[in-house]
């Protein structure tokens, strides 16, 4: 148990790392503009909600659930963004992107914890680890060129969002969480997800470039999540 959670959190961080390769090769195309690429990044997390995690967290879990877990996580980036911008600070808080990303896993390793002994959902569950999680490496990346910070510190995270799988996979071979629960956690990713893209990633920028490069980035990275959502 504990090796096959081991192994999957490697192969967590081998896909964040791949889609994060991606968003470095994108990057050199907008030449690491920083308001471009939180541009960018905006419009690839609203795509990656709207395509990917609502409507499978709609199929999954009740409606009720989801939308307090969202009125939940909106709360909580609002006291988050005090935290990390004391002084108005313009830049887009990568760390606020990096707790939701982690939370919305939480459901997804604790029910892999659940399922590690069946040898049937094996090569399903390692092959959905690898594929999830490219656009979540993509979208870290770019928030993190957008912000110009080290590549250490993303790496940094990285492994801690590998090593958080893992723990959650270990947890959720011992502990079941109920649906209803799950749905209030995927919200709270949804909700501060959907916050940060929205307030730190799109509106800072409103008035830092013209109105058409300003729609022209955001609908590239809309583009950009939807080509994954098809190939994925």
């Amino acid at each position: 148990m504990k090796v096959s959670a081991i192994i999957l959190g490697g192969f967590l961080f081998f896909s964040v790392s791949f889609g994060g390769g991606i968003a470095w090769l994108v990057s050199k195309l907008f030449q690491n503009s920083t308001a471009a690429l939180s541009l960018l990044c905006g419009g690839f997390l609203i795509g990656l909600l709207a395509l990917d995690i609502i409507p499978s967290a709609l199929k999954m879990y009740k409606s009720i659930g989801i939308i307090l877990g969202v009125l939940f996580g909106y709360l909580f980036f609002l006291v988050l963004r005090n935290l990390f911008h004391p002084s108005a600070d313009n830049n887009p808080s990568v760390y606020l992107l990096m707790l939701a990303i982690l939370i919305h896993t939480i459901p997804l390793s604790m029910t892999i914890g659940s399922l590690m002994e069946s040898s049937i959902v094996g090569i399903t569950i390692t092959a959905s680890v690898i594929l999830h999680h490219l656009p979540e490496g993509f979208a870290l990346t770019t928030a993190f060129l957008s912000q110009r910070k080290g590549t250490c510190k993303l790496i940094f995270c990285f492994l801690s969002l590998s090593i958080c799988f893992s723990l959650f996979i270990w947890i959720g071979h011992y502990v079941n969480l109920s649906t209803k629960e799950q749905g209030v956690l995927m919200g709270i990713s949804i909700g501060l997800i959907a916050a940060t893209s929205i307030s730190e990633f799109i509106l800072h920028n409103v008035k830092i470039v013209p109105v058409k490069f300003f729609i022209t980035y955001i609908v590239m990275g809309y583009l950009l999540s939807t080509l994954f959502h098809l190939l994925l």
